[in-house]
């Protein structure tokens, strides 16, 4: 089940009915409790990716933040954070997208990728692939170059890998 051959689900709960009802949450909390079972995720995310010139990381709020940041020190290069709206204080672009049970919007600043920049888009899960989808746009809109995407979970059933069809998708886990 995972990349590594390390079972990295069995150290997170799934909580039913949040945030709305019909909604199986995969809660991460419970895997970064454990150091070495938070250790490897890190470890195969960045591995998957570091042959790939990535200069640069960036999280998706709010879980993306605690991964990404790791890799991104992992690696070595720099990590922007994207997020959701009015949370930046310089100026920002926008990007609106749809999730399995609504909508949101992300932003990242004007002037955090350049053109010169080779950015992994780093998340604990991929559900619809709304707000990755989101991500790349921004990253695209500021000129930078997409190595991947990089996942703790995929939940396959709700397709979203498809949305992020003609880049690196990389899951640890695929449910």
């Amino acid at each position: 089940m995972a990349a590594d051959n390390y079972d990295l689900l069995r150290y997170m709960r799934v909580i039913e009915d949040y945030p709305k009802k019909g909604i199986s949450f995969k809660d991460i909390t419970t895997l970064l409790k454990v150091p070495e079972a938070f250790d490897r995720t890190v470890q195969a995310l960045a591995d998957h990716f570091r042959a790939s010139g990535v200069t640069c990381v960036c999280g998706l709020e709010s879980r993306g933040f605690i991964f990404g940041a790791a890799v991104a020190r992992e690696l070595g290069v720099g990590f922007v954070p994207v997020r959701k709206p009015g949370k930046l204080p310089y100026k920002v672009i926008s990007e609106e997208y749809t999730l399995e049970y609504g909508t949101n919007t992300l932003e990242m600043h004007t002037d955090a990728l350049c053109p010169e920049d080779k950015v992994l888009i780093i998340d604990d899960l991929i559900a619809t692939g709304g707000s990755a989808q989101a991500a790349a746009k921004l990253v695209k809109r500021l000129g930078a170059k997409l190595a991947g995407f990089g996942f703790v979970m995929e939940l396959s059933a709700l397709k979203g890998r498809e949305l992020l069809e003609g880049s690196e998708v990389f899951s640890l886990i695929v449910d």
